[in-house]
């Protein structure tokens, strides 16, 4: 704490959230009560839903249940802040538990994305090669998929903590935003931000890039072999294995390069807007999209749901 006091003079931020007009507060409270309760319900049905049938323990059921699992964390870090400061007068964090929280939602919507391009992965062998499909997405090589996803956006997260460290906030404490997201903040700077304006054009993009692209190669090499089946049942089939993922993929991949693939002279409200979708909306809208277009699931939940009333 005595090394934050020494690089600022702003012990405190004010997140001014959604809306600041007071008789907004409570219907907005009310609405991300119900989204979090809805994430949360969610999520864990899909985790025991798979961890009680045998019939989904297979990799792209396993790799499903840990993004629900980080969907639950990811959105904790973000909503019940927002929800104390919806009926709260004084809207403030700390700056520890501001760079705190920038920490968690960065290395966990990171882990999301790597979690995403393990799940392609697993479509793109299931589909472009099937016979050897037992072999290559073995128990041992998903765990270890699972640990590099899960390990390494802590690191990448780290990195942009230390560099916002440094930076001296010696004016207005006002984030123009519902938590602690790294543009506001790096508008309230009165140091130089050239740093990390640059790691974030160059690093930050290259870890978020690097797997969208992994996953658009992967679809690209599932979209030939599907044309190339010749039954419109088995080209449906195989679609239907992937457009649940590839849906939950253009959702959060495209409100995030939305978000930071702009100037940051330019953020403005609608980024915002855009930053709910894949920090909230997304970990809420997942489990829907997951079970929704797929019998193995619904199937699962039937089963759940049937233990718990039996």
């Amino acid at each position: 704490m005595e090394r934050l006091n020494q690089t600022s003079s702003v012990s405190e931020f004010i997140l001014l959230g959604l809306s600041s007009r007071p008789e907004d507060q409570k219907p907005l409270f009310i609405l991300f009560l119900i989204i979090y309760l809805v994430t949360i319900t969610g999520n864990v049905l899909i985790i025991l839903a798979i961890h009680t049938d045998p019939q989904l323990h297979t990799p792209m059921y396993f790799f499903l249940s840990v993004l629900s699992f980080i969907d639950i964390w990811y959105t904790t870090t973000i909503v019940p802040r927002m929800l104390v400061n919806f009926l709260s007068e004084k809207k403030t964090i700390s700056y520890a538990g501001c760079l705190t929280q920038m920490y968690f939602t960065y290395a966990l919507g990171n882990t999301d994305s790597y979690l995403l391009t393990a799940m392609a992965y697993d479509r793109y062998v299931a589909i472009c090669d099937p016979f050897h499909y037992v072999t290559i997405m073995s128990y041992h090589t998903c765990v270890l998929l699972v640990a590099f996803s899960c390990s390494l956006p802590y690191f990448h997260s780290l990195l942009h903590i230390l560099l916002l460290n440094q930076l001296t906030f010696c004016n207005s404490n006002v984030v123009h935003h519902f938590f602690c997201d790294i543009n506001p903040l790096l508008k309230l700077s009165c140091s130089s931000i050239f740093v990390n304006d640059l790691i974030i054009k160059t690093e930050g993009l290259v870890f978020w890039v690097t797997p969208f692209l992994c996953i658009v190669f992967s679809y690209v090499r599932i979209l030939i072999a599907v044309l190339k089946i010749p039954s419109a049942a088995g080209k449906r089939k195989a679609f239907s294995t992937c457009g649940s993922h590839f849906t939950v993929v253009i959702l959060f991949y495209g409100s995030i390069f939305y978000v930071y693939l702009q100037p940051l002279s330019s953020y403005t409200v609608r980024d915002r807007v855009a930053t709910l979708v894949y920090t909230v909306l997304s970990s809420m809208l997942n489990p829907f999209i997951y079970s929704l277009r797929n019998k193995d699931m619904k199937r699962g939940l039937g089963k759940l749901i049937g233990r718990r009333k039996s």
